[in-house]
């Protein structure tokens, strides 16, 4: 489903920001969760969730409130919610193009099944394929008229939204759902804590031979054709058209899953990944540009190992979000008296834990050292945080006094999910993981968990893959891309005695568990953390003249496709009055992590260098990471390079543990020491900012 197309876009920049004036924010939030004309196995139970958090957000977030009169609510099992029918739906976004005024602010969430069909009109569709949303009272396929029925198609969603786009609105509109027909399973064991949001044309009753027929006509169409103005009824005297942002949940030959969130904590629902992940980010950081938050949401995603799907982000990114003057990162919170305890009105969506320490201060302004009294957060929901005193603080609360967040805690363990008991190779894991644990091969950051619990990573057992001997490792949403089985790594058992595979296993955990901690730290949030400008760029490598040229500069908050003999660069600013140390490395996709260079930026300074050229070896998803610090005058540059290491396949002894960011990093790599957690940042006044870790997303892929 792709909405921003030449002409939207055009109408998009050719308004240069919010007017000044009073405006109003509306919402139209759709939730499909229950399908009677499917069976129940294709039932969702997300989105309802995802509803009532967005519901909840948007009237009590500090950037941009919206008014609970403003908020139309279409989903099934929240309370006072309209079931979202497809005349439901219409009307929600016909009230809005009759009611929003210029400058008003309009946000659309849909969440619920996706699909494909073949095209109503194959113009408008390189693909040869209309993307659709589901609502709850979706029919069968029509052969007659080529439809699905009461399914809601694309281009007519395009439409609804130049309408409101029309009228001088704003738009900012999010699709938690997919559209992909990629065959897909759940790992043995998960099948009821994970589901997908899509669904199949055989679902819908969709002929195949209709699906390949319509993808087989598709080579031969020009490129699709935008949704012209003129297929909506505009204003008399309409004026400037609104913005137009989209974020999407996956490309459309990606899905994305629904599962308990958030990851490890209890209290958790299900919930979409897209939209807790998306939410999560804006309660941490009000204020951010659209490029921001799509930056941290594919970190997390990362980070967190939750899904293969690739969000898109599209539009004008580079605005605030809520389309408001930008408010910075907001780590404190008004405190409010509750008997004996303080409540703020932040919680676990905010990124606050249970047992972390916060502090108590006078005014918003206040420096750390100032603090009146230390708390620990014992009461924890989506939204707000109970504290109960550390230490003793003043018997009346001050007006204006604020709770701060002092440090972020970095989980660096490693959970993964065994495969459920009973078969050949759940059993040679067994034994090798008790000769592991008797040789000191697993240490205390490796932690196992039953097959159904959350887990960073998961091992699997899969009869019916193409090694059904084998132990496969799949991401925490456990779900297998039936045609991707040759990208997933796995660990034959029948060959192997408890030895062999206990040493292999323990080997690939630590190597995986070095790359995804490098990714947890680089999304962590924490206080104050270094300012520095950065940009990836893109040029090419003339194998014959062995030169590079074309260089260019690429946007963030996207997945970077590169192909062999493309070039990697960076352009680096330091806007500081200190100096500062860079160290950059590229994390592959077979969990390499290449030490690619570091050096000192001086005030002012800027540095712009190659550092990356793609090769056909191997393709997939690679990270480069830019990790800069503070440097301290007349000493070494701060040197990473012992993150270094080789594939998978592969394996190499990490270095010796170290003080200040080395002894950070170390503990990234599972090294000597056994904290559960580091901190990222410091409550002392005069401390160094810390340090900052910014990562680029980078698919590798053929250049045919």
């Amino acid at each position: 489903m792709r909405l921003l197309r030449t002409t939207a876009l055009t109408g998009m920049l050719a308004l240069a920001g919010l007017s000044a004036q009073a405006r109003d924010n509306h919402a139209l939030l759709i939730g499909a969760s229950t399908y009677p004309a499917l069976h129940e196995r294709f039932w969702l139970r997300g989105p309802a969730n995802d509803i009532e958090l967005v519901s909840t957000y948007l009237q009590s977030n500090p950037v941009a409130q919206f008014a609970p009169e403003n908020i139309t609510v279409l989903a099934d099992g929240v309370a006072g919610g309209t079931p979202p029918t497809l005349q439901a739906i219409r009307d929600g976004f016909a009230h809005l193009a009759a009611t929003v005024q210029p400058g008003d602010f309009v946000y659309l969430h849909f969440s619920g099944h996706g699909s494909q069909a073949p095209a109503l009109d194959p113009a408008t569709e390189t693909d040869g394929l209309d993307e659709l949303f589901l609502p709850v009272d979706i029919g069968p396929w029509q052969d007659t008229v080529g439809t699905v029925q009461n399914a809601l198609v694309d281009d007519e969603i395009g439409q609804m939204l130049t309408a409101i786009r029309a009228r001088g609105a704003d738009v900012w509109v999010v699709f938690d759902s997919c559209h992909s027909g990629t065959a897909t399973r759940a790992a043995p064991g998960i099948e009821g804590e994970t589901r997908e949001r899509k669904l199949g044309p055989a679902a819908l009753g969709i002929p195949a031979d209709a699906m390949a027929a319509a993808e087989g006509a598709s080579r031969a169409l020009p490129s699709p054709r935008d949704i012209p103005d003129s297929a909506v009824e505009l204003p008399a005297a309409a004026g400037e058209m609104g913005r137009l942002i989209a974020f999407y949940a996956a490309q459309t030959t990606e899905t994305t899953p629904e599962k308990n969130m958030p990851k490890g904590k209890a209290g958790r629902r299900l919930q979409g990944v897209f939209t807790y992940t998306l939410f999560e980010t804006l309660a941490e950081r009000p204020g951010i540009t659209y490029r921001q938050l799509g930056d941290e949401v594919l970190r997390k995603y990362t980070a967190l190992n939750l899904a293969r799907a690739t969000p898109l982000f599209e539009g004008n990114l580079d605005d605030p979000v809520f389309g408001t003057g930008a408010a910075g990162r907001i780590l404190q919170w008004p405190a409010a008296r509750k008997k004996d305890r303080l409540t703020i009105p932040a919680g676990r969506l905010h990124g606050l834990s249970e047992g972390e320490e916060v502090i108590l201060l006078a005014s918003p302004a206040d420096l750390d050292e100032a603090a009146l009294a230390s708390y620990e957060i014992t009461g924890l929901d989506t939204f707000s945080a109970t504290l109960t005193p550390k230490t003793e603080g003043p018997a009346q609360l001050p007006k204006g006094a604020v709770i701060r967040k002092i440090s972020n805690n970095v989980d660096m363990s490693l959970s993964v999910a065994l495969p459920q008991p009973g078969s050949a190779p759940a059993q040679a894991l067994q034994e090798a993981l008790n000769w592991a644990r008797q040789n000191a091969r697993i240490g205390p950051r490796l932690r196992f968990v039953p097959a159904g619990e959350e887990a960073d990573l998961r091992l699997a057992v899969i009869p019916d893959s193409p090694r059904p001997d084998a132990l496969w490792f799949l991401p925490a949403s456990g779900i297998v891309e039936e045609d991707q089985y040759d990208t997933l790594f796995s660990i034959s058992t029948a060959d192997k005695d408890a030895q062999q595979l206990g040493t292999v296993l323990s080997d690939n955990l630590s190597h995986m568990g070095k790359a995804l901690n490098l990714m947890k730290m680089g999304a962590a949030t924490g206080g104050k953390t270094i300012d520095i400008s950065a940009d990836l760029t893109r040029a090419k490598f003339d194998t014959d003249s062995e030169e590079i040229y074309a260089h260019e500069t690429v946007q963030s908050a996207i997945v970077h496709r590169m192909v062999p003999n493309d070039v990697i660069g960076l352009e680096l600013t330091n806007p500081n009055s200190d100096p500062v140390d860079f160290n950059i490395l590229y994390v592959g996709a077979q969990y390499s992590i290449t030490f690619m260079g570091n050096g000192r930026l001086h005030p002012g300074d800027t540095l712009k260098e190659d550092f990356v050229l793609v090769t056909d070896d191997s393709f997939g998803r690679d990270r480069l990471l830019v990790i800069v610090s503070a440097a301290d005058k007349q000493s070494a540059v701060e040197d990473l390079s012992f993150l270094d290491q080789p594939p998978l396949e592969r394996t190499r002894e990490i270095g010796q543990a170290a003080r200040g960011l080395r002894g950070l990093l170390d503990e990234a790599g599972f090294g000597v020491s056994t904290r559960a957690a580091v901190s990222l940042s410091s409550r002392k006044t005069k401390a160094k900012p810390a340090p900052v870790i910014l990562q680029f997303e980078i698919d590798t892929v053929p250049a045919d």
